[in-house]
């Protein structure tokens, strides 16, 4: 691995963090990284090791930005007085139960905040980056940043305070019958599900149909894993557990037309992105 593709993978979980909680969702958030990387081997030759970071996440900045216009949605606020705000750079018990707050919070919630408040939050309380390199990243005064992460972290506190624990929701039949399929080990009756031009999406690799069939080779060849129905930033998706009592070390998400998979998309290769994922089992359909 040449030295530029080890910096870029290095930055790559911190990159996610960011942009997951952005788009406020983990798998939005991935879509964005592999946007992001895909730009970044392209300018290469031009890019220096030192500018590096922060050119992937001005870059990862923008893409959001112009996903989240095509949404519909709020992206901006008005900056107010920032005289007699808290510092920021303190090291108090308040300022630490903040920050705190911002990495227990779940990565959808940061959807409710305005845009730059919730930038600015992400960047100083999950990332703790300076306050002069938030100002340069996102193009305001260090007063405009310590405006808006001041009433961003107030929102994210009202945000918690006002959500509870997600509803547990069943699975559906589709997904119900894969899980008890794969935990039994019925490769035949797996691939059978698969449509004529189903589709996998596995990390950076580019989207492809050939390897579908050979997609449960892996899982085949490997030892017994368990899978079970979860949702996921309202997606049903499939948890994948290494052990019996161990957290989920990646999850898949299918999509499905009359009954067959159509779109594998598989985070296998992506171990951060279910760390940052907040996995709901879905109870019994």
């Amino acid at each position: 691995m040449s030295e530029f593709a080890a910096a870029i993978q290095d930055l790559r979980p911190a990159l996610h963090r960011y942009c997951a909680r952005l788009m406020g969702s983990v798998i939005d958030g991935e879509d964005v990284v592999q946007d992001v990387l895909a730009k970044a081997l392209v300018a290469a030759p031009a890019l220096e090791a030192a500018a590096l970071k922060r050119w992937l996440f001005r870059v990862a900045h923008n893409r959001a930005l112009d996903l989240l216009r095509a949404r519909n949605l709020r992206v901006a606020d008005s900056i107010d007085d920032h005289h007699d705000l808290v510092d920021p750079s303190a090291t108090d018990p308040t300022e630490t139960m903040m920050r705190t707050e911002a990495v227990r919070t779940a990565v959808s919630r940061f959807g409710e905040l305005p845009l730059t408040q919730r930038a600015v939050v992400i960047l100083k309380d999950v990332l703790d980056e300076s306050l002069g390199g938030i100002a340069d990243l996102l193009g305001l005064s260090v007063d405009g940043v310590k405006g808006h992460l001041a009433r961003g972290r107030a929102g994210l506190k009202a945000i918690n305070a006002r959500t509870g624990p997600a509803a547990t929701r069943t699975a559906s039949d589709d997904v119900a019958r894969y899980v008890e399929m794969f935990n039994r080990r019925d490769w035949d009756g797996l691939r059978a599900l698969l449509a004529g031009d189903v589709r996998l999406k596995q990390s950076d690799y580019a989207v492809r149909s050939e390897d579908a069939n050979l997609f449960f080779t892996f899982y085949a060849k490997s030892p017994p894993r368990r899978v079970a129905a979860a949702w996921l930033d309202g997606r049903e998706v499939i948890a994948v557990y290494d052990t019996p009592t161990a957290e989920p070390s990646h999850f898949m998400w299918l999509e499905w037309r009359d009954a067959q998979i159509s779109f594998i998309r598989d985070y296998r290769y992506v171990p951060y992105v279910v760390t940052e994922a907040e996995l709901v089992e879905a109870g019994t359909p």
